[in-house]
Parts: C-alpha cells; structure tokens; sequence
C-alpha cells in the first residue's frame, strides 16, 4: 500500500474528567499498623463446632461497583441508595427497555433521575454489568450521549461490552481519540477489527493500521461497508473514483463516522436520536443544526438554553418549515426582553404555536414562563401564558398567584396545588386524575414489591402504566399517579397529570 495516506480533522469536545484516587489526602498516608499482629495468640474461645467451610455466594467487586455507578448522588435526587438493592438486574433491564418516552416529558425527566441516580446495584446477573448496560442503552435511545459517555467515563469502560458502547458514544461526540487511545492501550476490549483499524489510524500509526487492515480483511472479517471505507480512510489515492457502497439504513458510529471522513456524510434525520448528537459539533451547517437541537430537546437530551442559543444563532436565511418556528421563537424573545406587554401578547401565540408543532412546549415553558408571568399581560394572552406555566417546574407558585383569574382552568390550578377535585373535573380524564389524588395508600398490585424493597422497579412499572393511560388506557392513570404520590414522587405525580391534561399527547 502506497505511503500517501489520508488525514482527517476533527473537532474534539471536551470530556468529563475525575481526579484520580490519589488525590483524595487519605489514600496517601502509610497504612496504620494492625491493631492484632500476625501470629499473636488469640484470647477469644472457638466460635465453630466443624471445620465445614459454608456456602458463600461472590460476585466480581468490579461488576459490582460498576453497576452502582451514577451522575446523581442520593441527596440530590432524593431517592434512597437502596433503590434497586433487592430486585434482579434481569427485571430491571427488561422494564428499562420497555420504556417508549419520547413524547412524555415528565417521563422522561423521572427517568433521567432513575437512569443516572447513583444507588446500591441489584441482584448481579449472568450477563456481566447488565443493569448498567440496560441503563446506557436507554440513555443512548434518548439522544443523551454526553450523559453516557460522562458515565462510562466514571465507570471505567473495563468490559468489552462497555467499551464499545463508550467508544461509540465517543465517535458521536467527536471525542473519540480518549477512546482511541485505550483501545491501543488495551486491544483485548476492542468492539471490533475495524475499530483497531481507525484507531491506530487516528494514533498516527499508519503503518500498523494498513498491516492490521490487509490482515483483517485476509481473514474476512471485516463487513463489505467497513472494508470499502476503510480503504478509502486509508489510502484514498488507490481508490480514487471507485463508487462508494449505498449507505446503509442503520449504520454503526463507526461507519457513519468513516463516510464522514472521506467526505460523504450521511443526513442524521432518518437515524437514530443519537446520530444528532454529531450535528452539534460545529460541522454542520445551521438548519441541521437546529433540526438536531429540536430533535434531542423533544426527549430532555438537550438543555432549553442550548436549544434558545441554537435558535438565536443568526437570522432565518429562508421562510417556510423550520425557518418560521425560528423566527416565531426569535420575535417572542425579542418582544420579551424589552417587556413589551403589547408586542408579548401579538407574539406569544405564534410562538407557541410553533412549539406545539415542534413537540417543544415544555422546553419553552422553562425558558419564558417565569418572565411572561410577571408583565401586565390580559384576555387570550393571560390564559396562555398562564397555562404555559402550569408546564413548567414553577407550575404550583403560578397556581398560588394567578389561578383565580381564569374561570375555565379550576380543575387545573386545584391539580397544580396537588388537590383536584372531583366536583371540579368535568371528562373521564380529569375524574381519573382526581382519582389517582384521592387515593391514599400504594395501589395493591405493587404493595409486596415495595415491602421487599424494589422502590425502583414499582417506579418503572408505574411509568409503564402511565405510558399506557397515554395510549388510550385511561383506568391505568390514576394506578400510575397514586403510585408515584405513595413512594413520595409528588412533584413527578403532578407534572404528569398536567401534561397529560394540556400537551395532548397521543402516543
């Protein structure tokens, strides 16, 4: 193979980083001396009858440790370390994949807490580090990739099964060279062939990456996709004006990543979530970028203040589509921020009307409600921005101060301030919210799940209930919410019967 080879230019993001265990003080002071020397008599009479060694049942101290790791410590999510302690990983990876919430922001925001709490790990499986791959499987689902590279990056990534998905997530947000670099370090975690190949490759060592790719191909191990672009990454002069094979449907990282490199990028919209994670990287033009922002915003993947930087980034270039919703978005901040009551209230009902189209009120009702609820605002304009409040995490101080004021939202204040009432509720849906208020005990399918204590496992079933009532099941909601008020989950209760009530969402 000829010397010419191609180099590529990447963007690499920043990484989390933890500190080493040395720099914790204690770590580095001599080991105290035993408070019994070896070999001292011992004073204490024989505490055993046999010399029969008993059955002790062991699990790996890594699997361990690395199932429990978490971004969110107990005091901050306020759920218990003994979340999963007492139910299997098997269950608890099956109702995690089972979760379909890509239209139910209050699910998600419980299920961010659930994925990324740090807890005691449960009942170890056969398969090594389950719970925790079940966990960044679904994190993956959701378009967070930065969240599961920030865990992988804490645990340790030490299986094959973890590397890969960490070098995966890597490769997604341009920080693959961390990863590139641990995979020559340690080979034996390699996810496959052609990832050695583009590793060594991006380490500079061109020679080896040839040597490594005429071996892996001699032995037929490399997929016809990685062996055409593998080609092309590493010696594109050989190869120059050979057609490329037809993308497939659901690449891998690593191949979506090569057809960038050589210059034949793959749209991210027909992809999953989780490819658009690679338009935010400063590569991609503007629309795609806005189209990526939105995509991940709709699933809680991306913060509502990075979506408004996206979106404020320069001045629509076009009309139509995605350029309305910008500019919709653009006119209200504008109008906003000049605490223009008039122009606030011409402005606000496109704009909301734009995010309605885009799945994204509640990203927008965190960004404006607080600021729309303190202007002078009256009639249509009111009620609107009152009720974009009621989305946002400030929906009980908006009930307290202005749910007086509009005759047609009783039922939604007294449900704001947790006590709807059923001489307030006037469909089938506000009567199973109130409801699923009234009860005052855990609903008995879940009673003996929790007096074993798997509180998690009662919150994913419960969640599956709730995605249920969504679909049409409307007795299954006030199981979901009386569920989540037993197990302290008030807040979680309260947003989801309010967005239930006003997003609308048909799943």
């Amino acid at each position: 193979m000829r010397a010419s080879l191609a180099l590529l230019f990447f963007c690499p993001t920043l990484a989390l980083a933890q500190a080493p265990l040395s720099a914790i003080d204690w770590l580095n002071d001599p080991a105290p001396e035993p408070l019994i020397r070896p070999g001292a008599p011992s004073l204490e009479p024989p505490i055993a009858d046999t010399a029969v060694i008993p059955e002790i049942d062991t699990s790996p101290l890594d699997d361990v440790r690395a199932d429990a790791v978490g971004l969110l410590p107990p005091q901050m999510t306020g759920l218990p370390a003994t979340l999963w302690q007492s139910s299997r990983s098997e269950d608890l990876a099956d109702l995690i994949a089972a979760q379909k919430l890509s239209a139910l922001p209050a699910m998600q925001t419980l299920f961010y807490t659930l994925l990324l709490a740090e807890a005691d790990p449960p009942v170890p499986a056969a398969t090594e580090n389950l719970f925790l791959q079940a966990r960044i499987d679904a994190l993956i689902d959701l378009g967070a990739v930065e969240a599961v590279q920030a865990l992988l990056d804490r645990a340790g990534a030490a299986t094959p099964a973890l590397f890969a998905r960490w070098f995966d997530a890597t490769l997604l947000t341009g920080d693959e060279d961390k990863a590139c670099a641990r995979l020559v370090q340690s080979p034996h975690l390699s996810p496959s062939y052609a990832a050695r190949v583009f590793c060594t490759a991006r380490g500079g060592n061109w020679a080896t990456a040839a040597l490594t790719f005429d071996t892996a191909r001699a032995l037929g191990i490399l997929t016809d996709q990685e062996e055409v672009l593998l080609l092309h990454f590493l010696d594109p002069e050989l190869v120059e004006g050979e057609p490329l094979p037809h993308p497939p449907v659901r690449p891998t990282p690593l191949i979506f990543r090569l057809r960038e490199a050589i210059g034949e990028p793959m749209p991210t919209a027909p992809l999953p979530r989780a490819f658009s994670v690679s338009d935010l990287r400063g590569t991609a033009g503007w629309k795609a970028q806005i189209a990526a922002a939105e995509r991940l915003a709709q699933t809680g993947a991306l913060a509502e203040n990075r979506l408004l930087g996206i979106y404020s980034e320069r001045q629509p270039a076009a009309s139509g589509g995605i350029w309305d919703r910008v500019d919709a978005v653009q006119r209200f901040d504008i109008a906003l921020r000049a605490r223009d009551p008039g122009m606030v209230a011409k402005t606000l009902p496109k704009a909301v009307t734009a995010m309605k189209v885009a799945r994204l009120e509640v990203p927008f009702a965190k960004l404006y409600a607080d600021t729309l609820l303190q202007l002078p605002l009256s009639g249509d304009a009111a009620e609107m921005a009152y009720r974009l409040a009621l989305l946002s995490p400030q929906y009980e101080a908006a009930a307290q101060r202005y749910g007086e004021t509009f005759a047609g939202t009783r039922f939604l204040t007294e449900l704001a301030q947790g006590n709807p009432q059923q001489a307030s509720a006037s469909t089938d849906t506000e009567r199973a919210i109130a409801e699923g208020f009234a009860a005052t005990e855990m609903p008995a399918m879940f009673r003996a799940d929790i007096a074993a204590g798997r509180l998690g496992e009662v919150i994913l079933r419960a969640m599956l209930r709730y995605e249920r009532a969504v679909r049409g099941e409307i007795d299954q909601l006030p199981i979901a919410l009386a569920t989540f008020r037993a197990v302290g989950l008030e807040d979680a209760a309260r947003r989801a019967a309010l967005h239930f009530l006003l997003l609308e969402r048909r799943l």
